[in-house]
């Protein structure tokens, strides 16, 4: 019996690969070029209270804060399009069974409630973590084959939900940051399971573009792997994402590795301060590191510290980083006939504070990188979202209700 369970499982994986094979190609219906992330909240109550309707609905979560005027002025800001994440978890729990309906239903409706405020929308199945009493994670779902099937059949469910909508104003992202294929051990998984969430949304969703991207958290350099041919469509818009350089982006964050949380304080770039001030605040950065982190991991830890900062401590060095995945994408669009306007950058952005830390990152240094990166992205003719709304990466809210600093969304503002 588990033998011919496989069985039909491969044969309909086959079929609806072949459905997509048949599928005439045509032109990306859904065209964009400047948008906001909204953020990925996560403060709905635990898994064991997701069957509560009054406790998961409206979906997302962005709903209970976000209304029709706070929609409308990011249209007059300036932005085109929103990317909504949409956690998938709730779509894949057996507490939500009875809800499962109108969890859908809640997601369109918030589609509809976008576009009503003259914006288009990319839906974006953003997988997070397990943790707490949540049980499944991007983890789960790439490490169990009944897991990942169960995604992709809400992929498929979403696909059809989202399918009557303008494709002018609606596109479907089925997976964000796939964490697999990142070790450097030859293993390729994310191509063959990128074909089964791209077959299993277009046999849903005929007209609608879709979003697809590379693997490992949606790198540039994962992206360039990737072989478009094997996606039978041309009714698709690829997606990359770029926080480098990482050691500034991303200071004080507690939750990406065991080094960045240590560093606040550096500016972007490195030259907007006088060096002895910067020697300063790196002296601050290595005190906290020999005092914090784990005995054997010091040494390691400081001679990184010292090797990121060296890669980045003149203008030509920091262009080079910067640069380096526009280049990659760049190369990779002309070896494959794919048009910059069917090409995105789906995330960039500066984090302000991490939740819990004192440290704010200065305004002024964030919007110099928003400003820099929408340029680079801009010049290539890529289109770009900005992350995030709010959160620690917030550019309009920050925590506890507060607004955060004006600088970035000035920059937005002041594109048109």
């Amino acid at each position: 019996m588990a033998l011919l369970t496989a069985m039909i499982k491969t044969l309909m994986a086959a079929l609806l690969v072949l459905v997509a094979l048949a599928w005439p190609s045509q032109a990306a219906t859904f065209s964009m070029k400047r948008g906001l992330n909204l953020d990925q909240w996560t403060t709905w109550p635990g898994e064991e209270r997701w069957g509560d309707a009054k406790a998961i609905l409206p979906y997302p979560e962005w709903r209970k804060f976000l209304g029709d005027d706070d929609l409308k002025a990011l249209k007059n800001a300036g932005f085109d399009f929103l990317r909504m994440p949409v956690d998938p978890s709730p779509f894949l729990s057996g507490q939500t069974a009875a809800l499962r309906d109108d969890l859908y239903a809640s997601v369109l409706d918030s589609v509809r409630m976008t576009n009503r405020a003259g914006l288009k929308v990319i839906v974006d199945m953003h997988l997070i973590p397990a943790g707490g009493s949540r049980k499944i994670g991007m983890s789960e779902v790439m490490d169990s084959p009944q897991t990942f099937d169960a995604y992709v059949d809400m992929v498929r469910k979403m696909a059809r939900t989202l399918a009557g909508e303008d494709p002018e104003k609606v596109a479907f992202e089925p997976m964000n940051e796939p964490i697999v294929d990142c070790d450097s051990d030859g293993t390729s998984l994310w191509p063959d399971r990128q074909r089964k969430l791209f077959a299993a949304a277009r046999s849903s969703a005929t007209k609608l573009t879709l979003v697809l991207t590379g693997a490992c958290y949606s790198a540039a350099a994962s992206l360039g792997k990737i072989n478009p041919r094997t996606i039978p469509d041309d009714n698709v818009i690829w997606t990359f994402h770029s926080y480098d350089p990482f050691l500034l982006t991303h200071q004080g964050a507690t939750w990406a590795g065991d080094f960045i949380a240590y560093v606040t304080g550096l500016p972007y770039p490195l030259t907007a301060v006088p060096r002895a001030q910067l020697e300063v605040t790196l002296d601050t950065v290595r005190a906290r590191i020999k005092a914090e982190a784990p005995w054997a991991r010091q040494s390691g830890l400081l001679a990184y510290l010292d090797e990121q900062v060296a890669s980045m401590d003149s203008p030509d060095k920091l262009l080079g980083l910067m640069d380096a995945p526009f280049k990659t994408i760049e190369a990779w669009a002309k070896a494959n006939g794919i048009k910059p306007q069917n090409i995105t950058l789906g995330e960039f952005g500066m984090i302000r504070q991490e939740y819990g830390n004192a440290y704010v990152m200065p305004a002024r240094f964030r919007a110099a990188y928003v400003r820099d990166m929408i340029a680079r992205a801009e010049a290539h003719g890529f289109s770009w979202s900005v992350w995030s709304y709010g959160g620690a990466f917030g550019i309009v809210d920050a925590f506890n209700g507060d607004k955060a600093e004006p600088e970035v969304m000035d920059v937005i503002r002041a594109l048109h």
